[in-house]
């Protein structure tokens, strides 16, 4: 009898000592689990710090934003090591809008006229105010933007894709287009030439994001080199939580030199690109944007290299130069791109290499192309090649990542000018 007490009593002590060393283990993880926090927080408070510069003014935006006016000279891009003696080219080294009647029409058969639209040059901080000059306009980044960062020492870059499978377009067989995974685009593109420009009218909507840490973006893109180290140079819109901690869709410049390896981010977020206009603020909120059954609103962007100095210029609404990339961050697009894309691109890591279920975010206004459904839409595509006025260009091609998910749709004929459609709703019955 007593032997079964004293086993018991074992059973309680062990019991209590292995309680003991969960509740231990337990609290260890919460105390460790504290200080990566702790230490995230602090990480975080240094990186908003460094990328906040001292304003001349500060405006409050009706929808939260707030817009710092920042001396021009002491924008982020001159931390940048190949910028530290850059001197500032305020304007082009010319008009860059040159385009004949002749090349302006690309449907040569006439036909459908293209639908009403509202080029989107005003931005929602703008109602509030304006900054003086000599400043720019700059959103301030906030810690809780930050903190919905996957890593603080990433924030403003796009995630580096892996690649699956390959599409070759040219007989360059470095010049190649690859599925990415955890990135699903579905563009219209161009090759073939030297292009120093390209421009196109976007159709502006807001789209479902699933999760903080996905984006999906509509943009005008130029880019050179090979898919594992390609550099390129991008405007357009998104909703892009991760960046702008919100679902907003906002105005973005993006830029990398090395695939977005460890080079290039969105906007203002990192050394690069160098703002001289004071009208204008990367990363506000665009309004108004386009509704069903409601007006197709757009924006115009136009990037272009200023034949003179090299650097790349980024052009809005037709008639603001926002600002530009210094040729010094670049060593192939220094001379031009390969290639012209015009589309959309949505990032998940549900994409491309992992199973069901796909995305929820959608691309364009999620729903699949077509001119009659609301779709996703760039018009009055045109690109520069050499030094010819702007074009439509010579040979087009459409690709889309997962057509089940978003799909292209390109009209070329019985139309006063080419139009292409693309996006969708990503998860859906035919892509679970």
């Amino acid at each position: 009898m007593a032997k079964k007490v004293c086993c018991f009593e074992l059973g309680f002590r062990g019991v209590g000592i292995l309680l003991g060393m969960i509740f231990m283990g337990v609290s260890y993880g919460v105390v460790e689990g504290n200080l990566v926090a702790g230490q995230k927080s602090l990480e975080v408070g240094r990186n908003v710090d460094a990328l906040n510069r001292h304003a001349v003014k500060t405006i409050q935006s009706e929808d939260g934003d707030i817009i710092d006016c920042i001396d021009i000279y002491k924008q982020p891009a001159f931390d940048h090591p190949a910028l530290k003696n850059h001197t500032i080219q305020m304007t082009p080294s010319y008009d860059p809008t040159t385009e004949t009647r002749a090349e302006t029409i690309a449907g040569k058969l006439g036909g459908r006229k293209r639908e009403s639209s509202r080029t989107v040059t005003s931005q929602l901080w703008q109602k509030s105010g304006s900054c003086p000059k000599g400043t720019i306009p700059v959103l301030r980044i906030q810690k809780k933007d930050l903190l919905k960062s996957n890593s603080v020492g990433e924030y403003g870059r796009k995630k580096q894709p892996g690649f699956t499978n390959e599409l070759t377009l040219g007989n360059d067989s470095e010049n190649s287009y690859l599925q990415q995974s955890n990135h699903s685009k579905a563009v219209l593109l161009t090759e073939g030439f030297n292009y120093l420009g390209g421009k196109g009218d976007i159709q502006v909507f807001n789209p479902y994001v699933e999760s903080d840490d996905e984006y999906s973006t509509s943009q005008v893109c130029l880019k050179h080199g090979p898919y594992y180290a390609y550099e390129s140079v991008e405007s357009g819109w998104a909703v892009n939580p991760s960046v702008y901690g919100d679902r907003k869709t906002r105005l973005f410049v993006y830029w990398t030199a090395d695939a977005s390896k460890t080079t290039g981010c969105f906007d203002l977020t990192c050394p690069g690109f160098i703002q001289t206009s004071s009208e204008i603020a990367l990363g506000a909120a665009i309004y108004p944007i386009s509704v069903p059954r409601g007006l197709p609103y757009q924006i115009t962007i136009y990037i272009y290299k200023d034949p003179y100095t090299n650097n790349w210029w980024v052009q809005y609404g037709g008639k603001i130069n926002i600002g530009y990339w210094p040729h010094k961050l670049f060593k192939m697009l220094s001379y031009g791109a390969e290639v012209v894309e015009w589309g959309g691109e949505v990032y998940s890591s549900k994409i491309g290499n992992s199973p069901p279920p796909h995305t929820a975010t959608a691309m364009g206004s999620g729903k699949f192309p077509g001119p009659i459904f609301g779709s996703g839409c760039v018009r009055r595509m045109r690109v520069q090649e050499n030094t010819a006025p702007l074009k439509f260009p010579e040979r087009v091609f459409t690709y889309a990542d997962e057509y089940e998910c978003y799909d292209v749709y390109y009209v070329g004929d019985y139309i006063d000018d080419p139009e292409f459609y693309y996006g969708g709703p990503g998860k859906n019955p035919m892509c679970p």
